[in-house]
């Protein structure tokens, strides 16, 4: 079976990665969970300061459009973590990838959020 995962990364405006982070973790990502999405892992990317990733996986693209649209369209999003994060943002980019449930698995296992960033 395969799974359609988007890779999203972030670079940061300069200073705010901990804040970022503090909002992802404690705001976004448990919304989005409660909302049904699976995040597979999330954090500080380790080759460039100021970076970070989000990965998500979905059944087919019209679920990830479907769940996307419904998510970022709502009030609970809109009024909620949206400005802690994307205030942050400089850029970011997406990409999507199919790839097996096992390799998902994998994702999750060898990427397990942190607390805390290490901000060097």
């Amino acid at each position: 079976m395969k799974r359609l995962i988007e890779v999203r990364t972030y670079r940061l405006k300069p200073g705010t990665l901990p804040a970022f982070h503090e909002a992802m973790h404690t705001r976004a990502v448990p919304m989005l969970r409660s909302k049904g999405m699976d995040v597979v892992t999330y954090g500080r990317c380790d080759h460039e300061e100021e970076t970070y990733h989000l990965v998500r996986a979905y059944e087919s693209r019209e679920a990830l459009e479907a769940e996307q649209g419904a998510f970022y369209g709502s009030a609970e999003w809109r009024e909620g973590p949206r400005s802690a994060l994307v205030d942050r943002i400089e850029t970011y980019l997406n990409t999507l990838l199919w790839v097996s449930r096992e390799a998902v698995d994998g994702m999750r296992t060898l990427n397990a959020p942190q607390g805390a960033p290490d901000t060097h």
